[in-house]
């Protein structure tokens, strides 16, 4: 007989989610999860990652039941999740729990949505797999620690196989056994270094970490549906993930620590700029400093930004090659929210990039260490910002928690807004009013193939 773990504590919990056990606030949250997840996964599907990664799965010719976002055609549920991930994490828009460091939705939902279409599963099932895939994902990336990030691996593909297992597993009603196999396969899925954020080009690699964890944990549910064994103390044992990439900082305890006293799908970060998410509060703020019109670059003196050495370290270089760069670049996305709109996806192309002026302005911000933030991280993600203007006024201010983190969060419609903007490069307003409709109602869909139907392109 297994070992009992923190690990058994947790599955042991999650393998008995009900709605009538789960909190009707966590719940409806995970519906906004999952269109938050959606519209950055309808948008994604256009870039050309997402484009030849579909035509890759599709080429496969595998039995075709599960939606790929922005394709007519169908995949099998991993390969469909594998493109559904790659597609929501695809430009930097999707939700993040902030302590833990990992990116949720992006995995988990096409996770579910795939196991869930795969077995014709209910609209309540995907539901609580998006609580328990969360949840799961939330506490093995606090169990992990730092020690990972700080060594150059990604958490959120570290994490993202065993909640991605997790929480297909739920959909289709896996034992805890069953659970704690499929656990005990992803673990050896686990992988993903951040040597996209080193400023030498990003590529897409990025993109497809959320990809890879969403197909990985379906496919270890399928096979340990299968009764294909995995180690069944996977995660805490010798040579298990804790000790492999967490080392002196893993904590196991955190694990289990207060069942259902918190649910981490109510506590998502959800992202207002297509960029890291330690940049934010910087660009949030510059925005505010430099008024409602952007600003000529000559008007500007100097910019400081105050914030913690980790970002200061991954997040510094100030003139990016690619977009993926762009996105990871505190100085380049400094500059633009100065001199243009960094809401705007297209500002993060190759073209705009290139542009003489925002890249000299680039390389003049300053990134200077700030005890405050530091202290702060990674509860926080803020930074301070001290901008002076040619003509000598200075402006300054500070933030601790960006807009759409659980101290700021978005508001109902602020999240519609971003699903219709999102969703508006693929889908007529019709349609999307459909799908938010759809969503918000669907744990009364009897089968999730009806929200299935609503997600095929117009031909």
């Amino acid at each position: 007989m297994a070992q009992a773990s923190h690990m058994h504590a947790l599955v042991d919990r999650l393998a008995r989610l009900t709605p009538q056990n789960v909190p009707a606030s966590a719940l409806a949250q995970a519906k906004w999860c999952f269109l938050d997840t959606l519209g950055c996964g309808l948008f994604g599907s256009a870039q050309r990652w997402s484009r030849l990664l579909a035509a890759e799965i599709l080429d496969e010719g595998a039995t075709a039941r599960c939606t790929v976002l922005g394709a007519a055609h169908r995949a099998a549920a991993p390969g469909a999740a594998l493109c559904n991930g790659t597609a929501s994490h695809g430009f930097e828009l999707d939700d993040l729990l902030d302590e833990a460091i990992v990116h949720p939705g992006a995995i988990i939902v096409p996770a579910a949505l795939a196991a869930a279409e795969a077995s014709n599963a209910s609209g309540v099932d995907v539901v609580l797999g998006i609580v328990a895939g969360y949840e799961t994902m939330d506490r093995v990336g606090l169990a992990l620690g730092m020690e990972p990030a700080h060594r150059g691996f990604h958490k959120t593909s570290l994490a993202g196989p065993l909640g991605a297992a997790v929480a297909a597993g739920v959909v289709m009603k896996l034992s805890a056994v069953q659970l704690n196999s499929a656990i005990g396969l992803a673990c050896s899925t686990a992988s993903g270094i951040k040597t996209f954020a080193v400023g030498e080009g990003g590529g897409m690699m990025k993109r497809m970490h959320a990809g890879r964890s969403a197909e990985s944990g379906v496919r270890m549910a399928q096979l340990a549906a299968r009764e294909f064994s995995g180690p069944p103390n996977a995660v805490e044992s010798r040579f298990g993930l804790l000790e492999a990439f967490g080392g002196a900082s893993a904590r196991p305890g955190a694990i289990d620590a207060h069942l259902g006293e918190r649910w981490a799908v109510e506590n998502v970060y959800v992202k207002v700029y297509p960029c890291c998410s330690w940049i934010q509060a910087s660009v949030q703020q510059l925005v505010a400093l430099r008024g409602s019109a952007p600003l000529e670059p000559a008007a500007i003196r100097s910019v400081r930004i105050g914030t913690n050495s980790y970002a200061r370290r991954i997040n510094g270089t100030p003139v990016p090659t690619d977009t993926m760069g762009a996105q990871y670049s505190i100085p380049y996305c400094a500059a633009l929210a100065l001199t243009g709109e960094p809401s705007d996806p297209a500002m993060y192309s190759d073209e705009a990039i290139a542009d003489p002026a925002r890249r000299a302005l680039a390389r003049r911000v300053e990134l200077v260490p700030d005890d405050e933030m530091e202290a702060a991280y990674p509860r926080h993600y803020g930074s301070r910002v001290r901008l002076e203007l040619a003509d000598g006024t200075v402006r300054e201010s500070r933030v601790l928690d960006p807009h759409g983190m659980p101290g700021d969060p978005c508001t109902e419609s602020e999240r519609i807004a971003k699903f219709t903007r999102l969703a508006g490069r693929v889908y007529p307003a019709s349609r999307i009013e459909q799908l938010i409709e759809a969503v918000t109602a669907l744990e009364r869909l009897g089968s999730v193939r009806k929200l299935s139907a609503l997600l095929e392109p117009d031909r």
